[in-house]
């Protein structure tokens, strides 16, 4: 039994009907590779023999009662595995079009949280002999790099299923605990809430004063603060419905854009995800009176954390300077503002975020958050931020599920009322894979933000030649 921290329960209380808050991942498999047949029962049995390696997979929620505190992890002594593992099939012709449509209907739907927050669906029927998965793991159980390390459970790093090491003691599950066990183990938490909270408060105090002096320098131009994003039409109330984008680009390209210009790779990501949310917005005579801003999830996982499930993680607020006409000084722009975010990120503290969300009151955050839905609140003002993109680090070298070669990865992020798209990438190999996940009633032409994204990379290519000529 172990309690949710505030921040991986509060992906818990974010969540409305139309607000699922799981973190999605698509993958795209080449089932040639494999020395024998692949099959749903194949794929199935690498899940049992390696349930061992992902824990989150056998854990399930608990509420404490009256919300009095965060809710529990148990392992699930209900656990049923058929349940999580999924078999479906692509409509014909079975081109990305219509991977892309099945795929966001299925990652519109919530999970049960009655059981093990996770699911995986096994897709066949893709032109090429492709197969396809998805899966979908709850924001309050992973971050983007605790899921990475999930995937590993199951990825190999040849064609043939690698024998992973047994687990030193067989699984047991958890019994459910009492309502007076869970009312005892609320109250004792409670107890240290005060201490913690004066703590809390004396740090974020100093890490405010530390900014207020550090925005004061003449040579210094502060991040985006909260609420000065302007509003498009994607900020707003979301329906349950959603869409996918998807992209594939050059990792090489974009590395040789990064040497030219002396910027990061992540930069470069962000600005062509300004230049393609650019083009989108100009395309439809949408011109917001000021630079759009992203928020950015930072990894503060230690070296010590890797391995632990859950989520170590802050996030910075970034201009895109999509004001900027031409897109090098745009990059150059985002480059500054990524910079000065990290100053004022490492100000704040890479843990003031988690502690302050661990004096959330359950009860009255998820019923805020659903007034919030209902009452369409996020169209009466300004975004908070107008869009999510993050990058996650992938391997270099090729991986395989079952034997089947890992041909492309997508990367899905959730969104929510106010924030109606995500922009995830992961790098593999020597491609950059964009998962774009929208509200289609707020973003109605997805795959023209794609489309925009390999327009972003051959201008920043173009200039990149010119530059180093």
């Amino acid at each position: 039994m172990q309690r949710l921290t505030g921040l991986d329960a509060t992906f818990l209380y974010m969540e409305t009907p139309t607000s699922p808050m799981h973190v999605s991942s698509l993958m795209i498999l080449d089932p040639s590779t494999s020395p024998t047949p692949f099959s749903f029962d194949k794929l199935r049995k690498l899940y049992v023999d390696r349930l061992h390696l992902a824990p989150p997979f056998r854990r399930r929620l608990v509420e404490v009662p009256f919300d009095l505190n965060h809710p529990l992890w148990i392992e699930d002594p209900d656990f049923d595995l058929d349940w999580h593992l999924r078999h479906i099939a692509v409509p014909k012709p079975g081109t990305m079009s219509e991977l892309q449509d099945l795929v966001a209907h299925l990652i519109a739907m919530p999970l049960d949280r009655s059981r093990p927050l996770w699911e995986l669906w096994l897709i066949d029927g893709l032109e090429g002999g492709y197969v396809a998965t998805v899966s979908k793991v709850h924001h309050a159980a992973i971050d983007g790099a605790s899921g990475e390390e999930l995937l590993q459970a199951i990825l190999d790093l040849t064609p043939e299923v690698e024998d992973k090491p047994e687990p030193g003691e067989p699984w047991q599950p958890d019994k459910v605990p009492t309502d007076t066990e869970m009312f005892g183990h609320a109250l004792v938490s409670l107890a240290q809430t005060p201490i913690r909270a004066i703590k809390t408060i004396r740090r974020t105090t100093e890490a405010a004063l530390r900014i207020r002096s550090e925005n004061r320098q003449p040579d210094v131009t502060p991040p985006p603060s909260p609420f000065s994003a302007p509003h498009t039409s994607f900020n707003a109330t979301l329906t349950a419905h959603r869409s996918l984008g998807t992209a594939t680009l050059s990792l090489p390209d974009v590395k040789m854009v990064k040497n030219a210009f002396d910027v990061k790779v992540n930069d470069v990501i962000l600005a062509l995800c300004a230049g393609a949310l650019r083009k989108y917005l100009d395309a439809r005579n949408e011109h917001p009176d000021s630079p759009l801003v992203a928020m950015v999830p930072i990894s503060v996982r230690t070296e010590q954390q890797k391995g632990a499930m859950g989520n170590q993680v802050s996030s910075a607020l970034a201009t895109l300077a999509t004001d900027v006409d031409d897109p090098v000084e745009r990059l150059r722009v985002i480059h500054d503002g990524m910079n000065q975010a990290k100053v004022q990120q490492d100000a704040i503290g890479a843990d003031t975020l988690q502690n302050w969300v661990e004096f959330a009151a359950p009860a009255v955050f998820n019923r805020a958050v659903r007034l919030y839905s209902r009452m369409k609140i996020a169209d009466r003002h300004r975004p908070l931020f107008n869009v999510t993109i993050s990058n996650v680090p992938g391997p270099p070298f090729p991986l395989y599920v079952g034997g089947a070669r890992l041909v492309a990865c997508y990367p899905i992020g959730p969104i929510f009322d106010g924030g109606g798209l995500n922009m995830t990438v992961m790098s593999y190999m020597d491609s950059l894979d964009f998962g774009l996940n929208a509200c289609p009633e707020l973003l109605p032409d997805i795959d023209a933000v794609a489309d925009g994204l390999h327009a972003s990379l051959e201008e920043l290519k173009k200039a990149a030649d010119a530059a180093t000529a």
